[in-house]
């Protein structure tokens, strides 16, 4: 078991985070929406574990590369 970060792959801003800190996520579940050149942009979970840490909010304006979440992988 360890932990991942999971990553923005666009600048944009967070248009909405469907999970809360302590629930448990499958591998490609949708963790949060991001919008970027209005389009919307879905984050993905890397792998099956549960949500320790949400690192951004609803608007939020986010760069490439910002950690969104921590996921302790199971």
């Amino acid at each position: 078991m360890g932990v991942k970060i999971i990553e923005s792959e666009v600048a944009g801003t967070v248009w909405k985070i469907n999970v809360s800190v302590g629930q448990t996520v499958e591998a490609d579940d949708q963790i949060m929406i991001l919008e970027s050149m209005k389009m919307e942009i879905p984050a993905f979970a890397p792998c099956a574990g549960t949500i320790t840490e949400i690192l951004v909010s609803e608007t939020d304006a986010i760069n490439e590369g910002q950690p969104l979440a921590r996921l302790k992988v199971t």
